[in-house]
């Protein structure tokens, strides 16, 4: 595993993280990527066990293929080129579709040398899709390609392991409100029968 965009080696393994909260929750991800060409899928696959939660990845390098085989809107992919947050967005909703998963994780971006559709090298767009709708992080990494594909990498897991904790607090809560409101019944029955 490389540096995040900080250029920091993480601590402990994103992947791992990720890993073990999908299989504490029984979901499953799938993976879209672009510039990071299977990397982000090497990355979880790497943690024993994943065979559980990792239901498969496509790499759609080529423009048309984002379309093809993730289901990118081909009008989107003509406005706006690969390199764009809603098409980030489009690739994770894509690949959790199709793969049949609780999640699925995108990355599009420029890894160099050179910018792309007048996007600069760097730029990066990471798209988590989940239960609970799809969020997009745009990232400016600087460094050589390598750097920047890595980054992605981290990056995405990142996302997606703050993604699954949010749905865990909203879990927890929810549970909570439940107990609390079956608390509430059983003091007002109480209260009642108190008053006979």
């Amino acid at each position: 595993m490389g540096t995040d965009a900080n250029h920091e080696r993480p601590a402990g393994s994103p992947a791992a993280s990720v890993v073990h909260s999908l299989h504490e929750r029984k979901e499953t991800l799938a993976t879209v990527e672009s510039l990071t060409g299977g990397l982000l899928s090497a990355a979880i696959v790497e943690i024993a066990g994943v065979s559980g939660i990792f239901r498969g990845g496509l790499v759609v390098y080529a423009t048309e293929l984002k379309s093809e085989l993730a289901g990118v809107p081909e009008d989107l992919l003509a406005q706006r080129g690969p390199v764009d947050p809603d098409v980030a967005a489009a690739l994770a909703e894509g690949g959790r579709r199709r793969c049949g998963a609780d999640w699925g994780l995108a990355t599009t971006g420029v890894a160099g040398p050179e910018p792309q559709d007048g996007k600069p090298v760097g730029l990066v767009y990471v798209a988590a899709s989940g239960p609970d709708g799809t969020e997009v992080r745009e990232l400016r990494l600087d460094g050589g390609r390598d750097h920047i594909r890595a980054a992605a990498v981290i990056e995405a897991l990142r996302l997606l392991a703050e993604r699954i904790h949010a749905a865990v607090e909203a879990d927890e809560a929810a549970s909570a409100g439940e107990a609390g409101v079956a608390e509430s019944a059983g003091d007002a029955d109480r209260a009642g029968a108190g008053q006979r």
